[in-house]
């Protein structure tokens, strides 16, 4: 057996969950990237986690994928044998990155909030996020949306994932059966909690038959919905004993709907804010628990673990911010880790508006297969002014690919304005992408020249000149604005 990591002993741990080996406890959780639906976008998912597969993640759960037609109603879907071939794509991709890294598919019917007029629920209840109001399954329907989880976790071992992952909460459809809110039957779907949670329970029936014994099942379940209304906790543990008696491996637990009010991933949470509630379950459950939500550092994952909070630990924005994330925890290399500053403008925000995800400190994720920084054979004498963002992003790829590169910078420190924006309470991870930064200027031999200002004369030695000096903040043209009491957002902040 191998030593324990020094630092991480939890973190980089074998894990068994009966069907398969876990070579650590770090997960690359499902989030959704948009590349599902983009042109060759199973060719870009593959380069995607693929990167990640070889950077040392444990495990992958991929975007959601819906069963059906109504289960998403626009791009991907994994429910004909001719979709199986793309999925291939990824699969192989990962393994022939790390055979021993295990790559689920997340199966994702969106219920009500599938961009579809053909959306269904359990009821016609309209939610408060969705587009369109559903249509209320039929006993029928019901049943064709259970045949319909089943072959396509079949499909999923047929393209070589190692597993699946159910999604059970958040809004989507299972979660919708659980809730008296959005579950107005009184057939045997609905009414007491035995029947709301029937099919919840029949999906994991299904899926475990058509999929067989030796096949990773997670389900991810509403430990904390936040809804008016929604589950307590006493119904949250008996749906999860009764899914794990019906063949589920890993318990994944999910916090908030989606259109509930409380905030669980956003940068002014705190780090790992929602885990002792998997722990709560980890304790009734007796399986292995997937615990997620703002665990961005290796040392929070590792305190994470050691609370007994789960044993294994969800950090998929992370792994989108860094891709090689463990790989540099594993290497104690934790000061070069680009860190993940929760603020879901480039990830959530453009989900949310059915843009491609990518990520606000690294550009590249989610274009691996286009945006490629190779060697140069032409290096030159480059110099950049201004050590925002923008300055130093640019001078650390410059400087990695072989350019000589000077960065000049006016005030004492770097980081520009983005030192004001680490100021406002709740954006102190802003601080994280600060030292990623100044690490990385050391590390790439970038000359840092502080306290400097350049003129024309100054930059005439270099090759290339790159102007970063940021932007003077625009003067809304309103009543008032004039007024001596009004300040602009620096002078308030400062």
């Amino acid at each position: 057996m191998p030593a324990a990591h020094p630092r991480y002993p939890l973190l980089f741990s074998p894990l068994d969950i009966g069907v398969a080996k876990l070579k650590n406890r770090a997960l690359m959780g499902s989030m959704h990237t948009g590349l599902e639906e983009a042109e060759n976008g199973f060719a870009k998912q593959a380069a995607f986690f693929a990167e990640r597969a070889k950077n040392g993640v444990g495990m992958i759960i991929t975007g959601g994928i819906p069963p059906n037609f109504e289960g998403g109603g626009r791009g991907s879907k994994l429910s004909e044998p001719h979709e199986v071939a793309e999925h291939r794509l990824v699969t192989e991709a990962v393994h022939a990155a790390d055979p021993d890294v295990k790559i689920c598919l997340q199966i994702l019917h969106t219920g009500p909030l599938a961009r579809t007029s053909e959306c269904v629920a359990p009821s016609a209840v309209k939610s408060r996020i969705g587009a369109y109001m559903p249509n209320a399954l039929t006993a029928e329907g019901i049943e064709k949306q259970l045949r319909d989880f089943a072959n396509c976790a079949a499909l999923a071992k047929e393209a070589g994932y190692d597993g699946v992952e159910i999604i059970g909460s958040a809004g989507y459809l299972i979660s919708t059966f659980l809730v008296e809110k959005t579950n107005l039957r009184t057939d045997e779907w609905g009414g007491p909690f035995e029947n709301r949670m029937r099919f919840a329970v029949e999906v994991v029936r299904r899926v475990r038959k058509a999929v067989g014994p030796d096949f990773i099942l997670i389900f991810r379940i509403s430990a904390m919905d936040m809804l008016q209304g929604g589950l307590a906790w006493e119904e949250v543990v008996q749906l999860g004993k009764a899914i794990v008696a019906e063949g589920v491996n890993v318990v994944s637990t999910h916090f908030c709907w989606h259109e509930a009010l409380v905030p669980t991933i956003a940068t002014m949470v705190p780090r790992a804010a929602f885990t002792q509630v998997t722990g709560r379950l980890r304790k009734e459950l007796g399986v292995p628990m997937i615990t997620s939500n703002r665990i961005n550092m290796p040392h929070v994952a590792e305190e994470v673990l050691a609370r007994g909070d789960g044993d294994i630990v969800s950090m998929a924005r992370p792994m989108l911010a860094d891709a090689e994330l463990v790989k540099k925890a594993f290497e104690g290399r934790e000061d070069e880790i680009n860190t993940c500053i929760a603020c879901n403008q480039a990830c959530l925000d453009h989900t949310f508006n059915g843009k491609l995800v990518s990520c606000l400190v690294n550009p590249r994720a989610c274009h691996e297969t286009e945006l490629n920084y190779l060697p140069t054979n032409l290096p030159k004498k480059i110099a950049v002014v201004g050590a925002g963002p923008a300055g130093l992003a640019f001078s650390i790829t410059a400087a990695e690919r072989g350019h000589k590169v000077t960065l000049f910078e006016a005030n004492s420190d770097i980081g520009g304005q983005f030192n004001l924006a680490r100021k406002i309470p709740g954006k102190e991870e802003f601080d994280e992408t600060i030292r990623y930064f100044r690490r990385m200027i050391a590390l790439r031999g970038v000359d840092l020249r502080l306290d400097t200002r350049v003129d024309a004369d100054a930059l005439s030695d270099f090759d290339e000149v790159i102007v970063a000096t940021g932007i003077e903040p625009r003067t809304p043209q309103v009543p008032g604005i004039d007024h001596p009491k009004v300040v602009g957002y620096m002078d308030a902040i400062l």
